[in-house]
């Protein structure tokens, strides 16, 4: 059954009406919770029952102001796990509230957001919810700079992402210096990109790569003491976002997204020299 368009809900005294609301990790994974007390499945996702985890009251403006709404619950629950908020898993993960009947299925969504700040504190979490509303509040005006302000083989960059994009699998890894071994001829591509792993505890998960060498991959964060040799990444090579980089070595100059010879303030204190 699609969702209720028209549907008016605690019309009257007595409803089977429940709360049901989903996050959407960054990483595809998608939870589904509901606080009726069996589990419920629509959309193509199960709702299962969690009583103690629950959004709070939601406050909904017409104006451009935030929509606010809250999140909290127990860390024992088996989706929300304490290593997986740590982790960083639920960062920014896109949220949906809303109400259920859960005798026919017929529902409604009542607020759209995403995840902004997460605290954890006696086996328990609270998430602050940012609705979509938000991104309103984002200034959209580019600020000059001598480096290129467009992330690596975005819309702004115009590059495909298809020729940096490789699969290895790591050779050896050092926990003590957060650096990872792969079967890569030269690592030195790899400097300032990025790395997701298929296989392993973190799987799904993206590191920036600080540094490349014949020693390996540093990455950032911290890499899970289960990783082991063997397990699968995704890398994507990397940009230092200057100008002389996006024109030689990518041959993308035109689409360069800086200012590299605007004078800078350094210009402006400078004082004539003695004649």
């Amino acid at each position: 059954m699609s969702a209720a368009t028209h549907r008016v809900f605690f019309a009257s005294e007595l409803e089977g009406v429940a709360t049901f609301w989903r996050i959407h990790r960054r990483d595809g994974v998608t939870l589904g919770f509901t606080s009726h007390d069996r589990d419920l499945w629509f959309d193509g996702v199960l709702h299962r029952a969690a009583p103690g985890i629950l959004p709070s009251a939601i406050r909904r403006t017409a104006d451009l102001s935030d929509d606010s709404a809250e999140m909290q619950g127990a860390l024992s629950h088996g989706s929300i796990a304490s290593g997986d908020l740590a982790a960083g898993r639920f960062d920014a993960a896109r949220v949906e509230i809303g109400a259920v009947d859960w005798e026919n299925l017929e529902r409604t969504v009542l607020y759209n957001g995403s995840i902004g700040t997460v605290a954890e504190e006696s086996e328990t979490f609270l998430a602050d919810l940012l609705s979509a509303k938000a991104a309103l509040q984002a200034d959209p005006i580019p600020r000059t700079s001598p480096t290129c302000r467009a992330r690596f083989c975005d819309a702004a960059c115009g590059l495909s992402p298809v020729p940096f994009d490789s699969e290895a699998a790591a050779t050896a890894i050092d926990h003590s210096a957060n650096a990872v071994q792969f079967a890569h001829d030269q690592p030195a591509p790899f400097a300032a990109g990025s790395l997701r792993w298929i296989d392993g505890p973190q799987a799904g998960l993206r590191f920036d790569i600080l540094s490349a060498d014949a020693a390996g991959l540093v990455l950032d964060p911290v890499l899970d003491p289960a990783l082991v040799p063997g397990m699968r990444a995704e890398l994507r090579e990397g940009c230092d976002h200057t100008f002389a980089t996006c024109r030689d070595r990518f041959g993308n100059g035109v689409n360069f997204q800086g200012e590299p010879y605007l004078p800078g303030n350094d210009l402006l204190t400078r004082r004539p020299g003695a004649q």
